[in-house]
């Protein structure tokens, strides 16, 4: 029989037969309960620090990987103060104009011209100082004056770079100040405030101000976008806690003689597992203090990361005091735990240490009792959570999906056993790798236990936003295929609407632009202080006005009427022969009506207009009421024009879109751009999204990073078996071969269990919002891939390890 035949149980020594079980000893005398637990433990500790080499590499290892995962726990807990911090220094920046304000000494105009740059948000804000003694925002020693601004560090190094030319064509105020800190969301951001000396020629644009931190009641969070926030929270965190409990259990074969030996002495069973416990909170303890100095670098990669447009200072990674605390209790006992159930089916005797993993099947009944309780704890709240409500029970949700992921991991180590002692044949190198998972596989399992819960939880997160993805995602109506930007201005003077679309014509990049003018205006001759109908007046050429109703003839100095448009809006003034009043009544807040500014600019429809019917605009819109060519009506007889340009751009002119945005923004804030597009995202869901990718790429990061160290001891645990095949003629190549089995079985087992499991975790929080069931089959396929990804990657970096442990220096004994 060959030693790949072998059936023999994993022995440390393993003696044939297996050794009798020793009578117990008499109970040691000395301190007793807590005492006895507390002399045992410290006992244990003294062997992992005083143990000589091998017990330390063991604690280090052990240290390493618990500190990671203390330090991806501390960044973790520091996310309610990163987010408060971000939301405070936001509002108290901020005031959209909330309640009447009085002109005085303290009083300033204030409007919003944000921008965009190749895809990414410039907020920008202008202010008008009304005083000598205006309000200032947080980071701003003193307001800018007209063509003056003062900018954020990051809007200011892209201004003074080759990168932010075109933008620099865009702001052309001169820089005179740096924003700080406390006037910043975060140190990626672009931001600028300019002054300005004509906010008061926008009074529907603009707001008066004495004060900033003044932005409203934030709206409350829906019960949907609760649950995601648990849902996300739960499958970032609980892949952590796998990888903490697996690293305390590195080095538990060698481990194992030093406990056969002090039974041999007359310590007892439970005594011997106490121990083992101690050396396991060594390593806990250290991972602790190895965690914390870990996130002190990572406070600083924080800062200087910008992981998918969320970007915080260094300062605001500041952990919680209470989950601090909580870390710090939870991970030690939780490694006294660890050790002391994994040590629940191996028996320890004087003679030797007998793990039963080779002789007792490892049981399944048990193993689904936690996914069991979990769907009893999450079944009955199927079809309760709708977005109209506001709060959910958030630890019995979390409750469940931590049972229903704990699943995952406890099935894992029964399928790789039930699968690979059914598995025969092969090459040598692949059953070199199944006999040793058959030996012992729990080693094996635990390693991709992390990847595996991670996956799970990820196709599970998928499924739940992509079932509710729609009912945080509207259709906005536009017309991509006819325009992809449109350009508005609020004009006092009509006749400068025809100098918009001249100039955009002739703007790289464009190619075609098409210009309307708009007015409400009242029929001539009503009283201004009564109930008065407005009608819509809108000034084009003939190809614009073909975009905005069913025109079949047009010629310059043509005159049309649509009465009513398809959704129902009336224009009770279009009408042919009506006559208004083109020197439009500006309200007045001080005598609370509409007056007029001057004389009064008749004009009238023509009788022979055309009626005609409104077709959706770029915006999805109908426009009624009159439509007039530019010959028919003259602008420049307007007061109050809104301008409004439709541009297609050549998608085949680079920075098409800021040459357009530089032409028409030309350092003021009476322009506004829009970028069209099908769909429109609520703000939070994107943002709980965002939050799920960031956090998503730190756990794979923590888990490449754990699956590295759990490998590295595998191997040192194997250091002289591999020794001894290369001294016996094995190939290294074939050992290399058979390390790579070793991880991929595992692993396809593993990626299989997660997507069992995570589609079905996805189905039940899916029915927890009364979605129908549906698998994304292109989000698993990619969830999965990254897993994969993931351990190859790791596999092919313990490659040069496993060369150097191939050695015939490793067959030296002490």
């Amino acid at each position: 029989m060959s030693a790949l035949e072998s059936r023999a149980p994993q022995a440390s020594p393993a003696p044939e037969p297996a050794p009798r079980p020793a009578p117990e000893s008499a109970p040691p005398t000395g301190p007793a309960g807590a005492a006895r637990w507390a002399a045992d433990l410290a006992m244990g500790a003294r062997f992992a620090l005083t143990g000589g080499r091998e017990s330390w590499i063991r604690t280090v290892l052990t240290a390493v990987g618990v500190g990671l995962g203390v330090a991806v726990l501390m960044v973790a807990a520091s996310v309610p103060n990163m987010l408060g911090a971000r939301e405070a220094r936001g509002e108290a920046r901020e005031n959209f104009g909330f309640g009447p304000v009085e002109r005085s000494d303290r009083s300033a105009l204030y409007t919003w011209s944000d921008t965009e740059f190749r895809g990414e948000g410039v907020r920008g804000r202008y202010i008008e100082p009304e005083g000598g003694n205006p309000p200032v925002p947080p980071g701003v020693e003193r307001l800018p004056g007209p063509g003056e601004m003062v900018v954020s560090p990051a809007l200011g190094e892209l201004l003074s770079s080759p990168e932010g030319e075109l933008l620099r064509e865009r702001l052309p105020h001169r820089i005179t100040g740096t924003i700080g800190d406390e006037g910043l969301l975060g140190p990626k951001e672009l931001t600028f405030l300019a002054g300005s000396d004509t906010l008061s020629d926008f009074p529907d644009s603009m707001a008066r101000i004495d004060r900033f931190d003044r932005v409203g009641e934030p709206e409350p969070m829906d019960a949907v976008l609760l649950l995601l926030v648990v849902v996300v929270c739960v499958v970032l965190l609980f892949p952590v806690w796998v990888f903490i409990a697996t690293s305390v259990r590195f080095g538990g074969e060698r481990r194992d003689r030093r406990l056969a030996a002090l039974r041999l002495v007359g310590a007892d069973s439970r005594m011997v597992r106490r121990i083992a416990a101690g050396e396991s909170l060594v390593g806990a303890l250290l991972g602790l203090a190895v965690g914390a100095a870990l996130f002190l670098p990572v406070r600083g990669l924080v800062g200087q990361a910008e992981v998918f447009d969320v970007n915080v200072f260094p300062a605001d990674v500041q952990p919680s005091a209470v989950l601090t605390a909580l870390i710090a209790v939870a991970v030690p006992v939780s490694a006294v735990a660890v050790a002391l159930f994994a040590l629940r089916g191996v028996a320890i005797e004087p003679l030797g240490v007998v793990r039963d993993a080779g002789v007792r099947r490892r049981r399944l009944w048990w193993r689904l009792v936690p996914p069991g309780i979990g769907l009893v704890l999450l079944l009955p709240l199927v079809g309760g959570i709708d977005a109209g409500g506001g709060t959910i029970d958030t630890y019995r949700i979390a409750a469940g999906i931590v049972l229903l992921l704990a699943g995952v991991t406890a099935v894992l180590p029964w399928l790789v056993e039930w699968v690979v002692n059914r598995v025969r044949g092969g090459p040598l190198a692949f059953q070199l790798a199944v006999r040793r998972l058959q030996l012992d596989s729990g080693p094996g399992a635990r390693a991709v236990s992390g990847i595996t819960v991670a996956v799970a939880g990820a196709i599970a997160v998928q499924m739940l936003f992509g079932g509710v993805e729609g009912d945080y995602t509207r259709s906005t109506g536009h017309d991509t295929s006819r325009a992809d930007l449109v350009i508005t201005r609020e004009l006092r003077d009509g006749g400068r609407a025809a100098e918009l679309t001249g100039p955009l014509e002739r703007t790289r990049g464009v190619s075609r632009a098409l210009g309307t003018a708009g007015v409400r205006v009242p029929e001539a001759g009503v009283d201004l202080n009564g109930e008065f109908p407005w009608t819509t007046i809108t000034v084009a050429d003939c190809a614009a006005l073909e975009q905005l109703a069913r025109i079949t003839s047009c010629e310059d100095g043509d005159v049309f009427v649509a009465p009513s448009t398809v959704d129902g809006a009336e224009e009770p003034g279009a009408r042919p022969g009506a006559r208004f009043d083109l020197n439009v009544p500006v309200y007045s807040p001080e005598e609370e009506r509409y007056v007029s500014t001057g004389e009064a600019r008749p004009w009238s429809v023509p009788r022979d207009a055309s009626v005609v019917q409104p077709r959706e605009d770029v915006m999805g819109r109908y426009t009624g009421g009159v439509l007039a060519t530019p010959a028919a009506l003259d602008l420049t007889r307007v007061t109050g024009v809104r301008a409004e340009i439709s541009v297609k751009l050549d998608p085949a002119v680079p920075d098409a879109a800021e040459h357009v945005r530089n032409a028409v923004e030309t350092g003021s804030p009476e322009t506004q751009v829009m970028q069209l597009s099908a769909t429109d995202q609520s703000d939070r869901f994107a943002a709980v999204q965002r939050a799920l990718y960031a956090g998503a790429a730190g756990v794979m990061l923590l888990i490449g990073a754990s699956m590295v160290v759990s490998t590295l001891e595998q191997l040192r645990e194997r250091r002289k078996l591999l020794s001894v095949l290369v001294a016996f003629g094995t190939r290294r190549s074939t050992l290399g071969w058979s390390v790579l089995w070793q991880t991929a079985l595992p692993v396809a087992l593993g990626l299989v269990l997660s997507v069992a499991g995570g589609i079905g975790l996805g189905a039940v929080l899916l029915k927890l919002v009364s979605t129908p069931v549906a698998v994304h089959w292109t989000s698993l396929g990619a969830m999965t891939g990254i897993g994969a990804g993931v351990v190859l990657l790791v596999t092919v970096l313990s490659l040069p390890p496993l060369w150097r442990m191939m050695r015939p220096d490793g067959l030296r004994t002490e």
